[in-house]
């Protein structure tokens, strides 16, 4: 099967993090590579590093899925990145695979054949089974009752121990408080409710940590409150936001529901840019989309475990792209499955090309918090929302560093954000910046030289 030819923007999207999309691009060109080829399933090449042996790296591009030699623990590593934005732009020649990148495909092919023989078969024998293995609605609403009792018997539990320092203070907490927030969190993983669990979790992180952290303590402990009195009322609440407090206790939606009954819209999608997460137990992607008609945000979240990839964007930061975005119900929808347009209003050669970047229109930083503070008014747990920001510049402020406007108003930047690609680009010249704010600081995203966006995370 023949792949269309992505652009630079996607494959930059696939970099793990800023330091390997800039490697990767330094690694862009055809004089670092040698033995360098593609056809229609793969691209190849051989890039000399430090070693005598020059690294051997193929990307299957149906995955995609990547093999370097390198000794890079990121995926995809620097190599792959440079060697994809090479074949995006053209510049591979057509070659005939050499025998270790026939091999891999081969042996890749072969393991996924496995992988369909069983579950062909373990579909075969479900099926012998007969109606022993079909879905039971009543074995379905027991599991969900008894687990409806688990999650009130841990809030119950959690309510009591807040009342308790309410009543006692939190005096001594620096000592005592990780502990004691650490056994909650695991007393909520048992009582099948990992939102809270999270919550508290949170809440454990912040003690110690810098002067204000009683406050901040504070902070978490009222949310998690305001969890529990919610869930004591939910046959109050309206709907939507019923939705949004089942969602914090820890209860998934189908995808097959949001697909199905979710809230739709069809837009031009402007990909404001993206955040990867990695840790030790799964790679979170948050990738941020806002409708050129409806203004609307979107954002798409996807999950990897370890050594896995996450799935190919549709787009990279500043590409537009025509989409349905299926809305997960809630007070505050944000989060959304992305999917072709059902009907577009126009006929498309390239339904799904990502058309010219432009610069998108900014707010202010008065304006922009004050969408934050309406966005919490709807949804107190909202932990961040994106913002576009018009005509501001990075700014030293005490110890650490700001976006400030016109209006002389910023927004600090988050702890451990490096400034400097953001100063490099702007020159001392006011920028349009794409980013995530959060209470504890701004997450510069993506930023616009004049109509050129620049990845910055």
């Amino acid at each position: 099967m023949s792949v269309r030819r992505w652009g630079s923007g996607q494959v930059l999207g696939l970099a793990p993090d800023a330091a390997s999309a800039r490697a990767g691009q330094g690694l862009a060109r055809i004089a670092k590579w040698s033995a360098a080829g593609c056809d229609d399933r793969a691209v190849w090449g051989l890039c000399q590093g430090s070693g005598a042996k020059p690294y051997q790296t193929v990307v299957d591009l149906e995955g995609p899925a990547f093999r370097c030699s390198c000794p890079s623990r990121k995926f995809p590593c620097k190599h792959a990145i440079g060697l994809l934005l090479l074949w995006s732009a053209g510049a591979l020649p057509s070659e005939a695979e050499p025998a270790w990148v026939a091999a891999w495909l081969a042996d890749r092919e072969a393991r996924a054949a496995k992988g369909t023989a069983d579950a062909v078969g373990e579909a075969g024998g479900a099926s012998e089974e007969g109606a022993a293995k079909q879905p039971d609605p009543e074995a379905a609403a027991q599991r969900a009752a008894r687990r409806a009792d688990r999650v009130a018997s841990g809030i119950a539990e959690l309510e009591s121990w807040l009342a308790d320092q309410a009543r006692h203070g939190l005096s001594g907490f620096e000592h005592r408080g990780y502990e004691e927030l650490s056994r909650l969190a695991a007393r909520m993983v048992d009582a099948q409710a990992p939102g809270i669990a999270g919550a508290v979790r949170r809440a454990a992180g912040v003690i110690g940590r810098g002067e204000g952290w009683p406050g901040a303590l504070l902070e978490e402990l009222a949310l998690i409150h305001l969890i529990v009195q919610a869930h004591a009322r939910l046959g109050e609440l309206p709907a939507p936001l019923v939705e949004t407090v089942r969602s914090r206790i820890g209860w998934t939606v189908e995808t097959a529901r949001v697909r199905d009954e979710g809230e739709y819209v069809d837009d031009e999608w402007l990909v404001l840019g993206q955040v990867v997460e990695p840790d030790d137990r799964l790679t979170v992607r948050r990738v941020w989309l806002r409708g050129r008609t409806t203004g609307r945000i979107g954002l798409i979240l996807s999950f990897a475990a370890p050594g896995r990839q996450l799935d190919l964007l549709p787009g990279g930061p500043g590409d537009i792209i025509p989409a349905r975005l299926s809305y997960y119900p809630g007070a505050l929808p944000l989060r959304a499955l992305l999917t072709p347009p059902a009907e577009p209003t126009e006929p498309r050669a390239e339904p799904t090309e990502p058309m010219p970047p432009t610069r998108p229109d900014g707010v202010s930083v008065e304006e922009a918090l004050a969408s934050f503070a309406e966005a919490l008014g709807t949804d107190p747990w909202n932990e961040r929302m994106p913002f576009v920001l018009a005509q501001v510049r990075p700014a030293r402020v005490g110890d650490g560093w700001a976006l400030v406007d016109e209006a002389g108003d910023g927004l600090p930047l988050l702890a451990g954000i490096d400034p400097w690609p953001l100063l490099a680009v702007s020159a001392g010249e006011a920028l349009t910046v794409a980013g995530e704010w959060n209470r504890f600081g701004f997450r510069p995203i993506t930023c616009w030289h004049h109509d050129r966006a620049v990845a910055l995370a």
